[in-house]
């Protein structure tokens, strides 16, 4: 029998999240119940915003966030290549054109001086993205959309707990994007949220949420009504109560969960401080640690990656640039080139093991894994 398997994310439930599914399971509310309002007001002051929006993933949610705006067709929105591909979905499905800015190389965040050079008449919004749970530069990429009256969007989706100069995103955003798939910071199962201190984009990104009905069910009980409109077009994107109730019991262990990253992380910031061959990214204070990405010489990293998937590492490769992907190249016209950056860093980057629970004993291994296979593969080229 091999060694055990050690994947790149992890949940960790513990006997709390269990109890608060069960006592969920026997209040008599499955959904639309108490329990979302308490893990919406919960998420929405735990990052300092006014209201929350729970959706049920992090991608509906920011289908949420498009509908809210009423971006659609004619308009372009600024993001970045190197993210999952729901952030460039949820703009070309509403119909709007998105636009890619380049990466900066040390961090692989949006680069302002590129999104400020690909601002048009058509630019209505940005859409940043904290890859790996590493804030953006907030206060540039808000000074350009002020200046050019643009919404700034935030897909925190990896960046739940982070901060920035004592700031959260979404105390710099306009809208932020929150997930909790099982690998990420807390996990509901499934599910997202939107946040935002606009109430006008709150109560649109709700009434999406729920076929773009203008009330819900509880409104009409409280007035004794079966009158509803719908006004805009929406979809059933709801969270459960069963999800939202696993959700609170999560947050309440949200700061455990980041200094357990942040210490792995910090491990291996020291062992590969001395290890030519390994280029970490750059990490600053507040960085929530989601992913732990490496730089490896591109010569060897497919190699790499298959040698250490094969020892029982999962490592995984986050991300394929979305503009290379054929949905865009067909659509938008995209290819190599359009960002170098990005393009030449795809080729290079591994995400290491990296979740609450990893022990030492584990975190040796990869290490070690990582260390004989390029020094093998280096001696072999």
């Amino acid at each position: 029998m091999g060694e055990k398997i050690i994947p790149y994310g992890r949940q960790f439930i513990d006997a709390e999240d269990v109890q608060a599914v069960v006592s969920c399971l026997e209040s008599g509310w499955l959904t639309t119940g108490p329990a979302v309002e308490r893990f919406e007001r919960k998420v929405a002051d735990r990052v300092r915003a006014g209201y929350g929006v729970a959706f049920s993933s992090g991608s509906t949610a920011l289908m949420g966030a498009v509908a809210a705006l009423g971006l659609g067709p004619g308009d372009e929105v600024i993001t970045t290549p190197i993210t999952f591909a729901a952030t460039a979905n949820c703009i070309l499905n509403c119909g709007a054109k998105p636009v890619f800015a380049d990466v900066l190389p040390d961090s692989l965040l949006i680069d302002p001086q590129s999104v400020e050079s690909l601002v048009t008449p058509a630019t209505k919004a940005i859409f940043a993205v904290d890859y790996a749970g590493q804030p953006c530069d907030y206060p540039v990429l808000r000074a350009i959309a002020d200046k050019n009256g643009l919404t700034l969007l935030s897909d925190c989706c990896h960046g739940l707990g982070s901060e920035q100069g004592g700031l959260t995103p979404a105390q710099q955003a306009d809208i932020t994007i929150y997930s909790f798939h099982p690998v990420k910071a807390i996990t509901t199962g499934e599910g997202g949220m939107l946040v935002s201190d606009d109430a006008e984009i709150a109560a649109a990104a709700a009434s999406f949420r729920n076929h773009g009905i203008t009330s819900d069910f509880k409104k009409r009980e409280h007035s004794a009504s079966y009158v509803y409109d719908i006004e805009r077009p929406g979809g059933n994107y709801r969270l459960s109560d069963i999800h939202c109730a696993l959700g609170c019991s999560q947050l309440d262990k949200l700061d455990f969960f980041l200094r357990e990253r942040e210490r792995i992380a910090g491990i291996y910031d020291e062992v590969f401080s001395n290890f030519s061959a390994v280029a970490p990214l750059r990490r600053e204070p507040g960085h929530a640690n989601h992913l732990y990405v490496v730089r490896v010489d591109n010569a060897v990293r497919d190699d790499l990656f298959r040698l250490m998937r094969s020892g029982g590492i999962m490592v995984n490769v986050h991300y394929l640039p979305v503009h290379l992907m054929t949905l865009y190249r067909c659509e938008l016209g995209t290819g190599e080139g359009l960002c170098p950056v990005a393009e030449k860093a795809a080729k290079e980057i591994l995400s290491l093991p990296i979740f609450p629970g990893l022990t030492a004993e584990e975190q040796n291994r990869v290490v070690d894994v990582l260390k004989i296979g390029l020094i093998q593969l280096e001696s072999g080229k």
